[in-house]
């Protein structure tokens, strides 16, 4: 089991949090997802055939940028 946490500046409520939980939680070999609203962070642990790639694009496609880790 691989985990990871990613910054993710512009978290900043519950639909955030809701709305990336559910889309990275969605992803196939995803244990688990957290969002933290107050540092602004994704916690991952995930195994294949998620990735670090399918992970970010998620996010992304909820409309969130992921900087550079």
């Amino acid at each position: 089991m691989t985990e990871t946490t990613l910054s993710v500046p512009e978290i900043h409520c519950g639909h955030c949090k809701m709305s990336i939980e559910e889309a990275v939680g969605a992803l196939d070999g995803v244990a688990s997802a957290e969002v933290s609203v107050e540092q602004r962070t994704v916690s991952v642990a995930f195994d294949t055939p998620a990735s670090i790639d399918s992970i970010v694009g998620a996010i992304e496609d909820q409309g969130y940028e992921v900087p550079a880790q």
